[in-house]
């Protein structure tokens, strides 16, 4: 006889992938609020000409 599947541990992994994701694209829109212009934040070892 095959075994029931448990469906309750995939509802469970696909809430936890969303909520992960969701906090990833909030973490990316703070950093876009830190650097307007959009571009990649730089440490400051640049020389300016």
């Amino acid at each position: 006889m095959a075994r029931k599947p448990n469906y309750g541990f995939e509802k469970r992994q696909k809430e936890l992938a969303r909520k992960s994701k969701k906090e990833e694209k909030k973490q990316r829109k703070l950093e876009g609020k830190d650097n307007p212009e959009g571009l990649p934040e730089e440490d400051g070892d640049k020389e300016e000409a």
